[in-house]
């Protein structure tokens, strides 16, 4: 834990890295949780199997690819993501509006995840209390636990994850073991109709954050083919174990909701594990998205922001969202991170790999085993930013082709073009 503190935004030397178990666990539990399982579930919903499982593949290829790049990035540098951002062409207020993006994409995971959570109670007290006020009480709950650090929800945490697990696996021998795997695969779709290229953008949607949030953890690594093991097990874990058993009782029982899945199969078990599942994704949404907003404030400001204030509005504002109904645009909210999130990873994967001012930047600062300085970072990037905004209209006016693709591409040809003609003048 000292390393960790230690080496919040500096380089973390050779010596200070970790095993490759350590952070291959800590990566797969982002893609190994319940916002993955409803992924699946809306899928297998609204899919056949076989364009499912098309558009997981074609996903996790792009997904990798990103992922392992940053990855790489990250453990090369020793670096956090966000000092990532600021030297691959989004300089210090590019980073901060980046970082803004994120913590807004994890309030909107928050209201997600309470709207199951206040699903889940209600539907376990006979749906008594009535879905409104489920969902405001385990909002402001949840809140005020994160927002005075209760020490309960690290036990919450530690709970939850083998109790999810145990309870997918049991769910899955259970039902399959009395089902016809060949009917349910063959059986059509039941819900509103979704394209192979529409899936596609919606899973990068509920991945694309941990290609982003990679090298955070990849700045522990020792080499590169931990990077890769790393990459290659999380896909396998959370794209095709938690999203392929949820495409499949999806058929099985016809339905997306994932109350309804592990009620039926598990009863209260199932319901205590949609409850403890949400309560640990939606501690760690309102945790980072807090700290990342305090330290935007910090930064524009100058003043240190506080931290409670901050905690309590952002989860009154998700719960909010709860209320409206975001869980019911689930693939509209998942849409909208397929297709914002890809430019950024596009532009710092070419401002790392492609920009010569930038590799001549970090090859020296490796040889004198330093960091970044901020008098010596950009203050802000504007064709980073410009080529972000570009690639996100792209993917949302372009009806031709995968939305997430078009802004991956088009963001990061756009940023190479205009790097490239400004190294070219400067040459001059």
């Amino acid at each position: 834990m000292n390393n960790f503190e230690k080496y919040i935004i500096s380089r973390v030397p050779p010596e200070c890295r970790l095993s490759f178990l350590g952070i291959a666990l800590v990566h797969a539990g982002m893609l190994t949780a319940l916002d993955q399982f409803m992924l699946g579930a809306l899928l297998g919903h609204s899919m056949t199997m076989a364009d499912a499982f098309i558009a997981i593949t074609i996903a996790s290829l792009i997904f990798g690819a990103l992922t392992f790049a940053l990855g790489y990035a990250g453990m090369k540098e020793g670096l956090p993501g966000t000092v990532l951002a600021r030297w691959c062409g989004f300089g210090r207020i590019g980073s901060v509006l980046v970082s803004i993006v994120i913590a807004v994409s994890l309030l909107g995971w928050f209201g997600v995840q309470n709207a199951v959570f206040a699903r889940g109670t209600n539907h376990a007290l006979n749906g008594v209390p009535g879905f409104g006020l489920s969902a405001a009480v385990s909002g402001i709950f949840l809140t005020f636990l994160v927002a005075f650090g209760i020490k309960a929800l690290k036990i919450t945490a530690s709970i939850a994850v083998p109790l999810f697990i145990t309870v997918i696996t049991f769910i899955s021998f259970h039902i399959l073991s009395h089902q016809c795997l060949m009917t349910a695969a063959g059986s059509t779709p039941q819900g509103e109709t979704l394209s192979v290229p529409d899936a596609i953008t919606i899973i990068m949607g509920g991945c694309i954050v941990a290609a982003l949030m990679t090298p955070d953890i990849t700045r522990y690594a020792k080499k590169s083919t931990h990077v890769l093991s790393m990459t290659l097990f999380t896909i396998l874990a959370g794209e095709y174990l938690i999203n392929g058993l949820a495409i499949i009782l999806s058929r099985v029982l016809n339905t997306e909701d994932v109350v309804t899945i592990m009620a039926e199969a598990t009863g209260g078990i199932g319901l205590l594990a949609v409850v403890f599942s949400t309560l640990r994704v939606n501690d760690l949404n309102l945790y980072s998205s807090s700290l990342g907003i305090a330290n935007t404030f910090s930064v524009l400001t100058g003043k240190k922001a506080n931290y409670t204030t901050i905690t309590i509005i952002i989860g009154l504002m998700g719960t909010m969202l709860s209320l409206l109904g975001i869980l019911e645009r689930f693939a509209d909210f998942l849409m909208l991170l397929g297709i914002v999130f890809p430019p950024i990873v596009s532009v710092m994967v070419v401002g790392y790999f492609m920009v010569k001012q930038n590799t001549k930047r970090f090859a020296i600062l490796r040889q004198n085993n330093t960091s970044p300085e901020d008098t010596d970072t950009p203050l802000i990037g504007w064709a980073a930013i410009l080529a972000c905004i570009t690639g996100s209209l792209a993917g949302t006016v372009n009806s031709i082709g995968i939305p997430s693709i078009n802004s991956l591409l088009i963001a990061g040809v756009a940023y190479w073009s205009v790097e490239k003609v400004k190294y070219h003048f400067m040459l001059k």
